[in-house]
């Protein structure tokens, strides 16, 4: 064998064999990952708490892949709920023995408020910034930061598992949780809930990191910020494939002024997601892909 055959691209980023879960994974960001470990020999389980569009991305994304160990598994779970958590922890520990990659994905924007008035009195702020129920800001929180964080603890045995049990390779567990640019801007972008929780999201990425590091635990988390992509989130909905579009001469183009002059490609999450599942070098760090957004935006 050549003294270089470690830096070949296979071996390099292989995620042959890995067990992954992604949640929120039937549409949009989270099918893009799937697809990618899937394509590449990795067992994933998809969730989401729709189970028709599980199962309609489930066949047919997961009739097509590459590799023969891949597959896409659907199974529905509610990340907000904490019995469906651990019903979904415990039936994924009934077929596997580890799990190597967990993505948290699942996420909700909320309402826009109607802050773009120009010369807005403080009056009239006050008002619509008021307008807003608490229990929108709890749905968002909810599901952007708190459902990461329970989701994240009832895996930590699994995914500590693929290090313990699998060859000892050290950290080789990773959890990769997706938060957005908008937790990184000074720009509320309409939406003060959501782009606060996605900085949450941030930091509760950073004590995790943190957290794992112990030497009894051995499991990385990072954190992946994107920018514009196309999913239900940013277009309000998907094909029969359970994909979503976003023409480089759209309105919503011409309003986010990305300098890469189009919104994110599928292979750009998907390389994200994969460099984090393969180095196992990472920790703790937050990777910003969004065409060149915060550049416009800090």
């Amino acid at each position: 064998m050549s003294e270089n055959a470690k830096f070949t691209l296979s071996n390099l980023f292989s995620v042959e064999g890995m067990v992954c879960v992604v949640t929120g994974g039937g549409t949009g960001i989270g099918l893009m990952i799937a697809q990618a470990f899937a394509h590449n020999g990795a067992r994933v389980y998809m969730t989401s708490r729709r189970q028709d569009t599980l199962d309609q991305a489930a066949q047919r994304w997961g009739s097509s892949l590459n590799h023969p160990e891949g597959a896409i598994i659907p199974v529905a779970c509610d990340v907000t709920s904490k019995e469906s958590v651990q019903h979904l922890v415990n039936e994924i520990g009934k077929h596997e023995d580890h799990v190597d990659v967990l993505v948290n994905n699942a996420g909700y924007a909320g309402d826009e408020l109607d802050t773009d008035k120009g010369d807005i009195s403080a009056k009239e702020l006050s008002q619509e910034l008021f307008s807003q129920e608490m229990e929108e800001w709890e749905q968002v929180y909810r599901t952007n930061v708190t459902s990461y964080f329970f989701v994240t603890a009832a895996f930590i045995p699994l995914l500590s598992a693929a290090t313990r049990d699998k060859g000892g390779n050290e950290y080789r567990s990773t959890v990769i949780n997706i938060s957005s640019n908008a937790g990184l801007t000074q720009l509320a972008q309409k939406r003060f809930h959501y782009t606060t929780s996605k900085a949450a999201t941030i930091q509760l990425s950073n004590l995790l990191a943190q957290e794992f590091k112990r030497s009894a635990v051995q499991i990385r988390v990072n954190n992946i910020a994107p920018g514009l992509f196309p999913s239900e989130m940013t277009t309000g909905e998907s094909n029969q494939g359970n994909k979503s579009d976003i023409p480089k001469e759209s309105a919503r183009m011409k309003r986010n002024q990305v300098p890469a002059g189009r919104a994110g490609r599928e292979e750009d999450i998907a390389q994200a997601a994969i460099m984090f599942a393969v180095n196992q070098y990472l920790f703790g760090q937050t990777l910003a892909i969004d065409g060149g957004w915060l550049l416009e935006h800090p």
